[in-house]
């Protein structure tokens, strides 16, 4: 945030917007609306948190991009030992949701349900880290908001950041300049290639959604995983003249943990538009990028077309339909806008995208 002449804070959409000569109604509605139901959650949920848990939120609704057909992605996450009572607060929570008329999750099992913390924690790489697993654990980091107490999300968060940074002998003992957490860099890659992986394999086991699947896999997706890059190359990119973050040999492990944590603090769209903002950066590409997802979130907030792209079959017609075609419009400009981001106009990024991003 920034403050203008008259003291109020500015946000990075809201500067990039200036940046852009541009103003998005339906990146801003989505922001309203996302904050009103954050509050309405909250109040909803105040008597059902334990104090070893938090009530996480996953989706549109944390990155501040909820529109009134979005579900609502939620787990009950746990950071202590197992009771008995945990999955009686699980079926209070749905309950209470049901009623409120929220959209449920998905049917794949990752959200809904109970999460904990050790498997999350401890089990990064090798057969036990399943996809769920793996696809609670990046969430957590790049989407997540606690709803009340937030305590046991706050400890998750920073032990498994502590987790991947203290396990990157390229941190701790490599002779590279930059400041990237590779460990953490991989497990986000890793995740983005198993969505894609995972978007094939669930249209043959359910081709019904599956344009409504595309579009989010061109668009909300792919965000997803363009903040997990920023958020590693944040240190180069953001924090290298911020001296509180250094200490006197360097950047410490804690201290890097730190950082990282407030990183992610920032929603996905925020870190784009705080990128965007860097001088080598076109206005042109801003503009490509933030248009493109205004677009795809008013696409979701009309019920007729989020309809008609949740019933379309997975036939030869799909090519030929009109809302399937704007959706494809819309990625294709999307893509267009992170290739310049990314590739073209800004060579520390393009350097650190080659050189960390690629191989």
């Amino acid at each position: 945030m920034t403050r203008d002449e008259g003291g109020a804070q500015r946000s990075a959409i809201e500067r990039i917007g200036e940046k852009a000569g541009r103003s998005w109604p339906s990146i801003e509605a989505a922001a309203r609306l996302s904050a009103e139901t954050r509050a309405r959650l909250a109040a909803l949920l105040r008597e059902q948190i334990p104090c070893d848990t938090s009530a996480v939120v996953f989706g549109s609704l944390a990155r501040g991009e909820y529109t009134t057909g979005s579900d609502l992605d939620w787990t009950l996450l746990i950071d202590g030992q197992a009771d008995e009572g945990h999955f009686s607060q699980v079926q209070a929570i749905t309950k209470i949701l049901r009623e409120a008329k929220f959209h449920e999750p998905g049917p794949t099992g990752v959200f809904g349900n109970v999460a904990f913390s050790h498997p999350i924690l401890h089990q990064i790489g090798g057969q036990e880290d399943t996809n769920k697993n793996t696809t609670q654990r990046i969430l957590l980091l790049l989407e997540s908001l606690a709803i009340g107490t937030p305590d046991a999300h706050e400890r998750v968060l920073r032990l498994v950041l502590s987790r991947y940074v203290e396990d990157d002998r390229g941190l701790l003992y490599g002779s590279k300049r930059e400041i990237i957490p590779m460990f953490l860099l991989n497990d986000i890659v890793r995740y983005w290639r198993t969505v894609a992986v995972d978007f094939v394999y669930k249209q043959r086991e359910r081709s019904s959604g599956w344009a409504l699947r595309n579009a989010k896999l061109r668009m909300s997706r792919k965000l997803i995983f363009v903040s997990g890059l920023i958020t590693c190359f944040s240190f180069e990119l953001f924090g290298k003249d911020r001296t509180t973050w250094a200490d006197e040999g360097g950047i410490s492990t804690p201290a890097l943990v730190r950082f990282l944590r407030e990183r992610i603090r920032v929603t996905p769209l925020e870190s784009l538009a705080e990128v965007l903002l860097r001088p080598a950066i076109s206005a042109e590409t801003a503009r490509t990028l933030f248009d493109s997802y205004d677009a795809f979130l008013a696409l979701l907030s009309n019920e007729e077309e989020r309809g008609r792209l949740k019933q379309l079959p997975l036939d030869d017609e799909l090519g030929r339909d009109p809302t399937f075609k704007r959706v494809r419009d819309i990625g294709h400009a999307f893509q267009s806008g992170l290739n310049r981001l990314f590739f073209e106009e800004d060579t520390d990024l393009r350097k650190l995208i080659q050189t960390y991003g690629v191989f």
